[in-house]
């Protein structure tokens, strides 16, 4: 039941919405626009906030079928578990989707949807965290590490070990996306962003 979750939330994690979004909109893959990243930031900052809305929409819709259709339906003796399974199966999917050479986003809007999802408190009290970082610091990638890291303690100390170790598994590929830009922000190369998008003007990872 459990590979069966990641199985399903990866082939959910794997549809794009960026992608399909920059295909309609502007007749080219999310991949060759801006920073080359499928996600809402990026496509709000070179197509305008309109289109990140619908990005956003898409990559919680998907995220949320997966997790509600493991947890309510396929397998609902596994309770809230199947629903941490099939998010972070849908942030894998996310990152490394198999049509595109196993190149993907960072799955930041996914991962804020299977915490909220699992643990609704502690996960919007990491969210929210994770937001003050990027306001504080103008790193995204600082506020996408911080919320799976905060998220953890609850997790472990009120649900389990074994709900423990999936979301750390979550915190892990979480780091691994973002790798490169915790590499820059080590020499001091990467780059801030303005947290609120402006149209037309590439977006930097």
């Amino acid at each position: 039941m459990r590979m069966l979750c990641i199985v399903i939330g990866y082939l959910c994690g794997c549809f794009l919405t960026a992608d399909v979004v920059t295909r309609c909109k502007a007749g080219k893959s999310a991949f060759l626009l801006g920073s080359g990243n499928p996600g809402m930031a990026n496509i709000g900052h070179v197509l305008g906030i309109k289109w990140a809305a619908v990005t956003l929409f898409g990559d919680v819709s998907k995220t949320a079928l997966a997790c509600l259709v493991c947890r309510y339906v396929l397998f609902p003796d596994l309770g809230g578990t199947a629903v941490l399974y099939a998010g972070v199966g849908a942030a894998m999917g996310h990152g490394f989707p198999f049509w595109h050479r196993f190149k993907g986003g960072r799955s930041v809007a996914v991962s804020c949807v299977y915490m909220l999802l699992f643990a609704p408190l502690p996960g919007l009290i990491a969210e929210l965290a994770g937001l003050c970082t990027v306001l504080l610091t103008g790193y995204l990638a600082v506020g996408a590490i911080t919320m799976p890291v905060l998220f953890l303690y609850p997790v472990f100390r009120f649900y389990g070990v074994e709900d423990g170790l999936v979301a750390l598994a979550g915190t892990v590929l979480t780091l691994f996306l973002h790798r490169d830009s915790i590499v820059r922000m080590i020499h001091g190369q990467e780059e801030k962003t303005e947290l609120f998008f402006q149209h037309g003007k590439g977006f930097k990872r």
